[in-house]
């Protein structure tokens, strides 16, 4: 008797596993993240999360679903509909507009360097502590694509080839969210905008014009631009410090930000700094688009400050308004500004659908 239940157990146990294990044995290709060099000198590694390591037929899948209708609720818009290629993975308007014709609040953040946000906390807020974590919240959000992850899953699985991708990708072709939101923060790990002109001018490839050069000192001297504080400096080729600031936009707070999240009036008003890279397809600005140029942010630190219980130490100027640059000042850290971009990210083929 003792040898029968051994038996049955076993039984049991390899039945279990093959449910689980479409294909022992197989193991999907590992794919490393392509490492610029500008980010190889200056910054630590990438963030990739022990359960959830890059692969090729990952990363496909998470490509896939990151272009497909699938997910939203009517099956009428993707995520790549708020983050589109052309627009280095954000949109123009100011806020975005979900499937049933009602914008939300936020702007829609552009999406690369994804994979170097050491703080783990993601969306304008930090709501997400995870990757993985943010790629699930859009799809049930009721102003975003207002679906059910059980009906998106239910729609995967009978899907005549999404099955088999995700046993290429995960090793069962049992689909869950948790699986789709790994592979979608695969894709989005890839997203590596590394190539502007700024970036080859760190690297000895190329020269910058005399008013650039001049835009970088006001962006970087404490008595002008004072930008380096929040988003850093040639050292930091992120060109952001991932943290959350009041940068001076209002008195008082309709959305609190940071402050929502975490519960502590103290972080009322307070927002990820967001990376000045791709500037120039990203307008419009700020967490809720209200600048529709790079202009009019200038404008925003050089006189337009707005004081309230929660500015950031940082704005040193509060009290004139702002920095106070002269207008060549700001037309020379516009150019700079600008060197920041990366047009061959908005072309890549492997990000295109």
């Amino acid at each position: 008797m003792k040898k029968l239940i051994y038996i049955l157990c076993l039984c049991f146990l390899f039945s279990s596993c093959s449910s689980n294990n479409d294909n022992e044995g197989y193991t999907p290709v590992a794919l490393d993240l392509e490492i610029p060099e500008i980010f190889s000198n200056n910054i630590i590694p990438p963030i990739i999360p022990n359960d959830n390591g890059q692969t090729v037929e990952g990363v496909a899948l998470g490509k896939r679903l990151f272009f497909d209708n699938t997910l939203s609720g009517d099956q009428s818009i993707s995520c790549a509909s708020c983050h589109s290629p052309q627009n280095a993975f954000t949109d123009n308007t100011p806020t975005s507009v979900g499937i049933d014709g009602i914008f939300g609040t936020r702007n829609s953040m552009p999406l690369f360097n994804l994979a170097w946000n050491y703080n783990e906390r993601f969306a304008w807020d930090g709501k997400e502590l995870s990757l993985e974590r943010q790629a699930l919240e859009p799809v049930e959000n009721p102003v975003e694509m207002h679906s059910d992850w059980s009906d998106v899953v239910s729609r995967l699985q009978n899907h005549p080839e999404y099955p088999e991708l995700f046993r290429l990708a995960f090793n069962t072709s049992t689909i869950t969210k948790e699986l789709a939101a790994k592979a979608l923060a695969q894709f989005e790990r890839t997203l590596i905008s590394a190539n502007s002109k700024f970036d080859r001018y760190s690297l000895g490839q190329t020269t910058l014009t005399p008013q650039e050069l001049n835009g970088l000192d006001v962006f970087l001297r404490e008595d002008k631009g004072d930008c380096f504080h929040c988003h850093g400096n040639p050292n930091n080729p992120l060109w952001t410090d991932n943290d959350f600031h009041n940068n001076g936009l209002d008195t008082a707070f309709t959305d609190l930000g940071l402050g929502a999240v975490t519960g502590d009036p103290n972080d009322n008003g307070k927002f990820r700094s967001p990376s000045l890279r791709n500037l120039a397809y990203t307008a419009p600005f700020m967490h809720d688009g209200r600048f529709a140029t790079l202009d009019e942010v200038i404008d925003h630190y050089s006189e337009g400050l707005q004081n309230s219980s929660t500015i950031d130490p940082l704005m040193k100027n509060i009290a004139q308004g702002g920095v106070q640059l002269s207008a060549q000042d700001k037309a020379d850290l516009k150019a700079f500004l600008l060197t920041l971009s990366d047009p061959s990210f908005l072309t890549n083929p492997d990000f295109q659908n």
